[in-house]
């Protein structure tokens, strides 16, 4: 993220709704929203349904680092304004947003999971292309709030299903999808919980499916970005230089079965997408 967690926090408590004007003491609202998330309403799809687990709780990292950029309930009214989103992504949110889009496929038959929410149209684009496909969607999130913003992103007819679920721990059965994207998730995640994540995607993805991954990577030599924006990451992402000092392979299954494993850099390589096809 660009903007400063201390600007954010203003931004979060300034709007006027009755919930930001109840926060005022933010370690204690941390506290709370650690408990177990309620469950999301059905999409607004005719066509899809909902299937919430109500037993799992808010990881550990999530509330302790990103609440204000996704737990905090008025975190969707900062953060869901796309010019906010290319600010944030150097102007570069169209390009990978499309580059992903065209890893998977012009038009997406069959089933497509989508590994955590994003703020954006990302979710809404891939959509039209499964509607162009005839296929569907599922996205899960661990967090009620971000699904329920999504929901109201999506067309009446989206063949899309939401559930509330733990990417670390996904309720789905052994090759059951066609295709599995992440777009900008790994880069939050501690190591043990980007392991089980990765391992999950592989397990939920039929042989012969495809992974697609936008992420994070460390900057070329010459980019500028190598040495201001590290810092920045840093303090906001954790995480983050995870992704810089090691490849997403590294990441994977020791005994992980895939092909085709492919890296595309982009601004510099401050970006990357990774795609990769699961093997029998």
């Amino acid at each position: 993220m660009t903007a400063s967690a201390r600007d954010v926090h203003v931004l979060l408590n300034a709007n006027s709704s009755t919930e930001a004007d109840r926060l005022v003491d933010p370690q204690a609202e941390r506290a709370n929203l650690s408990k177990t998330p309620a469950p999301v309403g059905p999409t607004n799809s005719d066509s899809a349904s909902s299937a919430v687990s109500d037993d799992k709780q808010i990881p550990s990292y999530l509330t302790d680092h990103y609440w204000w950029a996704y737990v905090h309930p008025n975190a969707v009214w900062v953060f869901e304004r796309q010019w906010l989103i290319d600010a944030i992504l150097w102007g570069n949110y169209h390009r990978l947003r499309d580059a992903a889009l065209n890893a998977l496929g012009a038009t997406l038959p069959g089933r497509t999971l989508q590994i955590a929410s994003a703020y954006g149209d990302f979710t809404p684009s891939l959509a039209e292309r499964a509607t162009a496909g005839g296929g569907e969607i599922d996205v899960i999130d661990v967090l009620p709030i971000q699904l329920e913003n999504l929901q109201r992103k999506l067309t009446a007819d989206a063949p899309v299903r939401m559930a509330t679920m733990d990417s670390a721990a996904l309720q789905f059965n052994d090759a059951s999808f066609d295709r599995v994207v992440l777009f900008f998730l790994l880069h939050e995640m501690p190591e043990d919980w980007r392991r089980r994540t990765l391992a999950e995607a592989l397990r939920v993805v039929r042989p012969g499916g495809r992974v697609v991954i936008i992420e994070y990577a460390q900057p070329r030599r010459w980019n500028p970005m190598r040495y201001l924006f590290a810092p920045i990451l840093a303090k906001l992402e954790p995480f983050a230089l995870d992704l810089w000092r090691h490849d997403i392979r590294e990441f994977l299954p020791s005994d992980a079965k895939i092909e085709g494993f492919a890296t595309r850099r982009y601004f510099g390589g401050l970006y990357q997408l990774v795609s990769f096809e699961r093997r029998d």
